[in-house]
């Protein structure tokens, strides 16, 4: 395993839209090109910031193909993977190896409460569609309403595969649980960045990076410099933020694409339903938003 291709941070993958509200390709391809340029190590790919739950497969397909032709060989791509079925999961999985992903992910199944040996066998299975793709575990409770637990982990690092975890868990306690039993971990919620670095993440996976990744690359020099305090102004500003950010009527991620595009950045469309998009109310929020950015960048990152 190349622990370096993970670490850093991973911006989640955006839905592009065109105004039709259907996938467009060519958007797909400019947000890449634009987070490529930006710096990140990498993109996660078909995740919750992905609305994945609200795509078909073949739409999902055509999105991880238009990353992968801009982004191969540049940064780091993770697929995440997971349907609501094992049939589609392992479909999708199956495709992502073909493209040459760096890794797969996974939530656990939703909607029926299966014991650990289902959900083990449920990741196993999309695993070995993708037998030479290294594997992350999705460990997201508060939405799938399945918390990872240590045996349930250790049973999956029977497989080699897998090699660590997308952890969107709120305690940071179980960053540094997971990563005392050897899998990397990824900080999920972008709020406690520096904190999941401290308690041993390799990096971070997170749906508000696209707007700002500036501050959270910032973020991550002060902490590995040893400039803590340096490291914990920046993840306040980044916290104010994205509190502003949530306070739109409509969905976060149709806030952070309108950031994006008016910071210059390419077009990603709004939300599929019934993910609400923005009203005109919260164009005066998006717009705080992007100047609490530019303030934060002129103040950090000059």
């Amino acid at each position: 395993m190349e622990i370096k291709k993970f670490q850093g941070v991973i911006p989640a993958f955006y839905a592009c839209y065109d105004e039709k509200g259907e996938v467009s390709p060519e958007r797909v391809r400019a947000l890449t090109r634009y987070l490529i340029d930006k710096g990140v190590t990498g993109v996660y790919v078909g995740g919750s910031s992905g609305e994945c739950i609200y795509q078909s497969v073949d739409e999902r397909k055509v999105t991880l193909e238009n990353v992968m032709a801009e982004a191969r060989g540049k940064i780091t791509v993770i697929a995440h993977v997971a349907c609501n079925n094992t049939k589609d999961s392992c479909d999708l999985a199956s495709h992502a190896e073909i493209l040459g992903v760096d890794a797969i992910a996974a939530i656990p199944p939703i909607y029926f409460h299966l014991p650990e040996h289902a959900i083990a066998k449920y990741w196993n299975d999309i695993s070995h569609a993708a037998p030479n793709t290294d594997f992350i575990i999705y460990n997201i409770p508060q939405l799938a309403c399945v918390s990872l637990t240590l045996p349930l982990l250790r049973e999956m690092m029977k497989n080699p595969r897998v090699i660590g975890v997308k952890n969107s868990s709120m305690p940071v306690q179980d960053i540094q649980m997971f990563h005392d039993e050897g899998v990397i971990v990824f900080n999920g919620p972008d709020e406690q960045f520096v904190s999941g670095l401290a308690a041993g993440a390799v990096g971070g996976i997170g749906g508000t990076y696209a707007g700002m990744p500036e501050l959270f690359i910032r973020a991550r020099e002060h902490f590995y410099a040893g400039e803590l305090e340096a490291a914990r102004q920046v993840q306040n500003d980044i916290c104010r933020i994205i509190y502003k950010m949530c306070s739109t009527h409509g969905n976060m991620y149709a806030t952070i694409k309108a950031i994006i595009k008016k910071q210059g950045g390419p077009d990603c469309g709004s939300v599929r339903a019934p993910l609400i998009g923005l009203i005109p109310a919260d164009e005066a929020i998006v717009d705080e938003c992007v100047a609490m950015i530019a303030a934060a960048k002129e103040k950090y990152c000059r």
